[in-house]
């Protein structure tokens, strides 16, 4: 990646361990596709609901070549991501999910350019 990975907590206290599993998460990323240019993750838990629990909300930035991938899902939609942990898996295996398609879109592009001369 060229830029930094960027962390970013909303309504959270900052831990060390999920900006471990962060990391983890983006090197992952990583090595599926090594273009990523640049990586911006926010942790956030934007309602503070007493029946429901803290829902956490992580939303995922990602900078490649000729765009950007986001991954952005409302937390009220997944009742399981009261847990951290269960929101930063899900929201990277959407990313991962979203990567592989612009991977195969750009594998597309690239048999649709080329061009085969006939034998003469």
């Amino acid at each position: 990646m060229k830029d930094k990975l960027q962390i970013t907590f909303h309504n959270v206290d900052a831990s060390p361990a999920v900006e471990e599993k962060i990391s983890e998460n983006v090197n992952k990323l990583e090595r599926f596709y090594d273009h990523i240019i640049s990586c911006r993750v926010t942790v956030d838990n934007p309602h503070r609901h007493q029946r429901k629990g803290n829902l956490y909300h992580v939303r995922i930035d990602i900078t490649v070549p000729n765009g950007e991938l986001v991954v952005n899902r409302n937390p009220l939609d997944e009742p399981n991501h009261s847990d951290v942990y269960v929101a930063i898996r899900d929201a990277f295996e959407a990313a991962r999910r979203q990567l592989q398609d612009y991977v195969g879109l750009q594998r597309d592009e690239a048999r649709k350019t080329v061009v085969v001369m006939p034998k003469i």
